[in-house]
């Protein structure tokens, strides 16, 4: 039996569905049990439970042989950084007794040792913890993923407009979630000796103009990217509901990788997905 938290999410369901496909049995952890429907009718077990509850989670876990962990993203109205790093906190102690014997662990390229700068310090501080912990480890390292581009089709269909937080010519290590779901399986199916970093992106690299290129062909209109000056982030991110803490962590995260600090420190495992492939399914939903 593997075990997913975030199961129900992108890149977990992905997994979950490649684990499935062969023959494997799988429980998935959601928070609300209505967004596992889908892999429920597909053959898995869907298990309701806050992570924030450590006996309830630990008591899951000690169902499988082996776990996916995806901290779960904090709602953006609230201070992220502080919720998520109380995600982690939880998920490390539901380890302790559990009897697994090895998990693997979403992150992010980029990650380090800081605070308040988004995924890139809450996810070291997991990658951290989980290394000081007996059960073996596999870490899979993430690029940017096509899916955050997502919340813009509306706004590219009707407008013609793709904001953007990069520079429009800034290459991004991106990747399709069903590619991190298939790395993540395939790492959770490995022997307990492979451990450690792996870094994970698509099958090339692509700038916010190739995204707007794309979108363009598979709307059939001009699309024009909108760059939003650096100066902007955090009043942008608050424009869109996000707390103080919040937006300030996120705007540090998007600096980074502006920056060129968010770069693979191994040569990266490359998945399938194009970003032609992605738009157009995502244009087609």
């Amino acid at each position: 039996m593997f075990v997913l938290i975030g199961g129900t999410g992108q890149v977990g369901s992905a997994a979950a569905r490649a684990l499935l496909a062969k023959g494997h049995k799988v429980t998935v952890i959601t928070r609300n049990r209505t967004h596992g429907a889908g892999l429920e009718a597909a053959g898995a077990r869907v298990a309701e439970v806050d992570i924030r509850d450590v006996a309830a989670l630990r008591a899951v876990l000690q169902t499988g042989r082996r776990a996916f962990l995806l901290n779960p993203p904090a709602d953006p109205s609230d201070d992220t950084d502080r919720e998520e790093r109380r995600n982690v906190a939880a998920i490390i102690a539901a380890l302790d007794g559990s009897g697994l014997e090895k998990v693997v662990a979403q992150s992010t390229y980029g990650a380090f040792q800081g605070t308040a700068c988004g995924d890139l310090t809450v996810l070291h501080e997991m990658e951290a913890r989980l290394s000081a912990q007996p059960i073996p480890v596999a870490i899979n390292r993430c690029g940017y993923y096509m899916s955050n581009w997502a919340a813009m089709a509306d706004t590219v269909r009707h407008t013609g407009i793709l904001p953007s937080f990069f520079p429009a010519d800034l290459e991004l290590p991106m990747v399709a979630p069903e590619d991190l779901g298939q790395a993540a399986a395939a790492r959770l199916l490995s022997s307990c000796e492979d451990v450690g970093l792996c870094h994970v992106e698509g099958p090339e690299r692509y700038t916010p103009r190739d995204v707007a290129d794309t979108f363009a062909a598979a709307l059939d209109r001009v699309v024009a990217v909108e760059e939003i000056p650096q100066p902007a982030l955090e009043a942008t991110f608050r424009s869109f509901g996000f707390s103080k803490p919040a937006a300030a962590s996120y705007a540090c995260m998007t600096r980074r990788l502006i920056d060129g600090q968010t770069k693979a420190s191994t040569p990266p495992q490359r998945g399938r997905t194009s970003l032609a492939a992605y738009i157009r399914r995502l244009v087609a939903t």
